[in-house]
């Protein structure tokens, strides 16, 4: 009785297997040829392999730490990995010779330039900003939100942006006289 039962299986195995073929070489309309479905179904596999190689590369693009310093004299702009190791910085002062420029936005613009060349060739892809101004200041200098901007238009993702600007806590007394500086 089990002999026949698992013969009985055994046929019905072959039979599905055997559907399961036919079904395969049917194609919508009714024809059926093989080698058609067989070149699109490898078709298909390529094309899922590319999308896998593209996910794979797209989680392989590292993030950095942009250290912005902005003053109203000039622009500093230091890219570090996670770590903390340099991997590019750029001045003001190497972009243009005129020293009253340094820290122009435009000039800003030709920095985040060279930035993201240096980026682009080492595989960054996601950035974390960290912009500071000069001690007390309220504000950063021009050139931050001009380096920014450039990045996020060069294809890097922004994610995040922090103000590390120093300011004192009650320390030494500030220069400039009892009256202030005055002009």
């Amino acid at each position: 009785m089990k002999e026949e039962k698992i013969e009985k299986e055994k046929k019905k195995g072959k039979v599905v297997e055997e559907e399961k073929e036919d079904v395969s070489k049917i194609k919508i309309g009714g024809e059926t040829s093989s080698e058609e479905d067989e070149e699109s179904s490898d078709e298909g596999n390529s094309e899922k392999g590319e999308s896998k190689e593209k996910k794979e590369k797209e989680k392989k693009k590292a993030e950095a730490v942009v250290n912005i310093y902005t003053s109203f004299n000039n622009t500093i702009v230091h890219v570090t990995d996670m770590s903390g190791k340099t991997l590019a910085k750029v001045t003001g002062g190497m972009v243009t010779k005129h020293g009253r420029l340094k820290a122009n936005p435009t000039i800003a613009m030709f920095i985040a330039k060279r930035i993201a060349e240096n980026l682009h060739e080492i595989g960054i892809g996601s950035l974390y900003f960290r912009i500071r101004a000069k001690t007390r200041n309220p504000a950063p200098g021009p050139g931050a939100n001009a380096i920014i901007k450039s990045l996020s238009r060069e294809g890097f993702k922004v994610l995040n942006i922090l103000d590390t600007t120093r300011f004192p806590r009650g320390g030494p007394k500030i220069k400039g006289g009892r009256r202030g500086r005055r002009p």
